[in-house]
């Protein structure tokens, strides 16, 4: 097993933790520890590189981000759980289809130690429960390492779902974990959601989830990788 850098960044906006994901990438090396980002953002609708502008159906005041990872539009917004995977794959000998798979997998089996029952799609990545999406999936690739991630609906206001096509999909019903009955925050699914993710990616965790860092602080590690 590799070893990996588990950080729990607490509830942060998502311009500077989008360019700390790019930062992280361009700058590490191969020996360069992996590492596991646990956050939550503030209101945001992300367009990746494939999205088109008609599935933008009503923003409102929620901004729009086009960014670099493969997909369409998608929310974030707080009570969901973004976990991103700053993840070198060569050295790991893994292709983004076995990356994909085994984060679809961390969530299948974090779902059914609460009893619910998840599945996946073919040509439709991400985590359904009763045909509605739990868990949205997008990933971008630089010189064989991975970032952006996954989002794990949690306990969050879904509304802001309707003003898009969630993943370019009209009529795609989006659920989360509270539909389920379960209460628990998100610090604890992280801890929780992390033993899993850690099992499906062969990882040993060398920093547990602990008291949150500031944005600054992710930054100023990135510099001193």
């Amino acid at each position: 097993m590799d070893t990996v850098i588990i950080r729990y960044l607490g509830q942060v906006p998502y311009a500077p933790i989008y360019q700390a994901m790019q930062t992280f990438t361009n700058e590490r090396t191969a020996q360069t520890p992996d590492e596991l980002w646990f956050l939550e953002h503030h209101p945001i609708y992300t367009l990746g590189q494939a999205g088109k502008t008609e599935h933008l159906l009503d923003t409102g005041t929620i901004p729009v981000q086009p960014i670099d990872r493969g997909g369409q539009v998608t929310y974030h917004g707080l009570g969901q759980l973004v976990v991103y995977i700053l993840m070198d794959l060569k050295r790991h000998d893994w292709g983004i289809r076995q990356l994909v798979t085994a984060l679809e997998q961390a969530v299948i089996d974090y779902l059914a130690l609460h009893t619910i029952h998840a599945s996946r799609r073919e040509k439709a990545p991400g985590v359904y429960v009763n045909d509605r999406k739990i868990a949205a999936l997008g990933l971008r690739v630089r010189h064989g390492c991975s970032y952006h991630g996954l989002s794990f609906n949690i306990n969050m206001d879904l509304s802001p779902f309707n003003g898009i096509n969630p993943c370019g999909y009209p009529d795609l019903q989006v659920t989360q974990l509270a539909d389920f009955g379960i209460t628990d925050d998100i610090a604890h699914v992280s801890m929780q959601f992390a033993q899993c993710l850690c099992h499906t990616l062969n990882y040993t965790p060398v920093s547990p989830l602990s008291s949150p860092f500031t944005t600054t602080e992710v930054l100023e590690c990135q510099a001193t990788q």
